[in-house]
């Protein structure tokens, strides 16, 4: 590089590989050498990388040494793709394998290895660049070790070898350039070409305008940070380069205006810059005292770190192709400490109603709508209206209660199947039991005549129906007791329903997979996510719709993985990434918990329309029938259906999600065929059957016409 280094001028380690001859006879001579020492950190380093999750995969590669003159050093290290992979391992996923590699593309210069030096040290750590080249005409001094990290021993040393010398001991095999004369109007153009971002931090007024004239023919983006209040410059030149230097804050101002003036012509030139209301206190205070008490302006060692951090963000910003307009901010610290706050813990404190189990002692008619309101539904969205008119309860369906699982109605048909047998079972336990029928006409609903009959079985499920709940405590795993899953087939048949079970393990880990995926893509469709999360219920809410947060039985940890699940942000950033896996847990967990898993389906008959919403329904009677009957047996049952349970084309699939509609393709099909359900059968819900702990509350209800505010 231009101007002559002068001593210590040894900045760019050796590196060598034995494999080829030359370079295994240099090895050879300097392990001779009793002045070296020799470091071989090779298997403490590939040890580490045995620790990496998903190391990223490539070639076999040779091991490097490394030799660094300046310090008599040989150090034996992986080579360079698999040092970078250890390295840099604790950037993801603030920074990405794909966007290291494109930050890799980038050729940053740094003019002023003062506050320069914190910068191009950031870069190279965070790996933000793929050649660093730096400028400084300046020595070390000890005055300059208040800010720039080195140590008596670079005094004397040229700043920009200190930097280029610190950043070899942090990654060797990152190229770095040096400039020891500094840059000025005669050699900017040489410094600028090639880069893709010049960062200036030198003190020289004509410099910096001189840099900003280059920055503007090569098109570059320049950065400046000033180490006061966080004081941070963009001049975006690459995208308008006609921009005026500094803001335009120096008007007509030109490079030779400014050149060769002392400390005092500068100042109004400086202040028209920094704009004097700005500064601290005390730099203000200090710019007074110059040539009087102090010698220069003060700079902290915190400040120009901080500095750092900005530019470094900015780097990554530019070289990821994000928004960074040119402007000027401030991020002062000082000022962010004097908001200083106490954190608000986060307190979940609940009331104490609980919903009762009993039978209600209302009117039969009344009591009929309280248990027909009772009935399961997605979400408890309750997509129903209750109206008694004609000597006859219609359930009716409620479109607006709908969401994007519920393709054509058909979860809420099957809801819908659910109070109309829970209204049926009181009917029958009151003497009022009547005919019953679907009516689909401009919408669709259940209707259930009241009359002067009664059914022993059907009043069997009335007080099950009143106190049934869902209950996603973890299981204990115990194989059904015997019987169970015959009772289940005949509480299903009798509503002309099917019972699909798999009790196995392996099968059930099997289940739980496929379901944890589905919960995956649940979390990472933007729709499907706000729907699954504005479902949820916290103190303070109202807690007669909706999951109460109660009822998930989360543990501690599970809790606070809820709270970051629930941000979109964070779920873009995963889907982005490919990521999320840990997203089916809650779901993955419970099922292996399991001591089976049903689906409860429908046989129905083939059409152009495929199954009516009155199908759907009848499979949703059949539903909670197994359900109730399950519950009779001394089983925790929880819903756990897959986002495309209801789906029945190819094309429903890509409206539930359209980036993944592939990969819902495959999991359905295969968890269909792990339960064994054939096509002709349309699915009511699929069920979790656990022995477990009783569930710590159950779900509240809106109230019913008739009765108050009394669910």
């Amino acid at each position: 590089m231009n101007g002559d280094p002068g001593p210590g001028a040894d900045y760019r380690p050796l590196i060598l590989d034995e494999t080829v001859p030359d370079e295994a006879s240099v090895l050879t001579q300097l392990r001779k050498s009793p002045m070296i020492r020799i470091l071989d950190l090779r298997d403490v380093l590939h040890a580490e990388l045995r620790k990496v999750h998903n190391p990223p995969q490539g070639g076999p590669e040779n091991d490097r040494w490394v030799y660094y003159p300046w310090r008599r050093t040989l150090v034996g290290l992986p080579g360079e793709q698999t040092f970078r992979a250890i390295r840099l391992d604790r950037n993801r996923n603030k920074v990405t394998r794909a966007e290291q590699r494109r930050l890799a593309g980038l050729a940053v210069g740094v003019i002023g290895q003062s506050v320069g030096h914190a910068i191009a040290h950031t870069l190279a750590m965070e790996g933000s660049c793929g050649l660093l080249r730096l400028a400084d005409f300046d020595d070390i001094e000890l005055s300059n070790l208040n800010r720039v990290p080195g140590n008596i021993f670079d005094i004397g040393v040229n700043k920009s070898i200190v930097t280029a010398r610190r950043i070899a001991e942090l990654d060797p095999y990152l190229p770095v350039e040096v400039y020891t004369a500094g840059v000025d109007e005669h050699s900017v153009d040489e410094f600028l070409y090639g880069l893709s971002i010049v960062v200036e931090e030198c003190d020289s007024l004509d410099v910096k305008f001189a840099v900003r004239e280059g920055a503007r023919r090569h098109r570059l983006p320049l950065l400046m940070d000033t180490s006061d209040r966080g004081l941070f410059d963009v001049e975006r030149y690459d995208l308008e380069p006609e921009r005026p230097p500094f803001h335009g804050l120096l008007g007509a101002t030109t490079a030779a205006d400014l050149r060769g003036l002392s400390t005092k012509e500068k100042a109004p030139h400086v202040m028209r810059i920094l704009d004097p209301k700005e500064l601290s206190a005390r730099m203000a205070a200090s710019l007074v005292e110059i040539d009087e008490t102090v010698t220069t302006w003060p700079q902290l060692g915190g400040d120009v770190q901080l500095g750092a951090a900005i530019v470094a963000t900015a780097v990554r910003r530019i070289g990821l192709g994000y928004k960074l307009s040119s402007g000027r901010t401030r991020i002062d610290l000082e000022r962010g400490l004097d908001g200083l706050a106490e954190p608000e813990p986060e307190d979940l404190v609940w009331d104490n109603e609980s919903e009762p189990a009993a039978a209600p002692s209302g009117p039969a008619r009344v009591n009929v709508l309280h248990c027909a309101q009772r009935a399961p539904s997605g979400g408890n969205t309750q997509p129903w209206r209750l109206l008694i008119e004609d000597d006859a309860l219609r359930i009716e369906l409620a479109r607006n209660k709908s969401s994007s699982l519920d393709i054509g109605y058909r979860g809420s048909a099957v809801a819908i199947g659910a109070a109309l047998h829970n209204a049926r079972a009181a009917a029958a336990a009151h003497g009022i039991l009547g005919g019953h029928r679907f009516v689909e006409d401009d919408g669709f609903a259940a209707l259930l005549e009241f009359g002067a009959g009664s059914d022993p079985l059907l009043a069997r499920d009335y007080p099950a129906a009143l106190a049934r709940d869902t209950n996603r405590r973890l299981g204990t795993g115990a194989p059904l007791a015997d019987g169970v899953l015959a009772g289940l087939a005949a509480a299903a048949a009798a509503a002309g329903g099917v019972v699909h079970a798999i009790t196995g393990r392996t099968e059930l880990a099997h289940a739980a997979a496929l379901l944890g995926e589905s919960d995956r893509i649940r979390h990472l469709t933007p729709r499907l996510h706000q729907e699954m999360y504005g479902e949820l219920r916290w103190p303070g809410e109202d807690l007669r719709t909706g999951i109460d947060v109660r009822g998930m039985e989360l543990a501690p940890d599970e809790q606070a993985k809820m709270r970051i699940a629930g941000r979109a942000d964070v779920m873009a950033r995963l889907h982005e990434w490919s990521g999320g896996a840990a997203l089916g847990e809650y779901s993955r967990d419970r099922v292996l918990s399991s001591s089976a898993l049903v689906a409860v389906t429908l046989p129905c008959r083939p059409g152009p329309e495929g199954a009516s919403l009155a199908e759907y329904a009848t499979a949703g009677a059949a539903l909670q029938r197994v359900w109730l009957e399950a519950e009779r047996r001394g089983l925790a049952v929880q819903p756990v259906s897959p986002v495309f349970v209801y789906a029945r084309h190819p094309d429903e699939l890509i409206a539930i999600s359209p980036d993944f509609a592939d990969t819902l393709t495959s999991l359905q099909g295969r968890f269909l065929d792990l339960l064994g359900v054939p096509g002709h059968e349309i699915m009511a819900l699929v069920l979790r059957l656990s022995y477990a702990a009783a569930a710590t509350v159950r779900s509240r209800r809106l109230p019913v016409p008739g009765a108050g505010d009394r669910s």
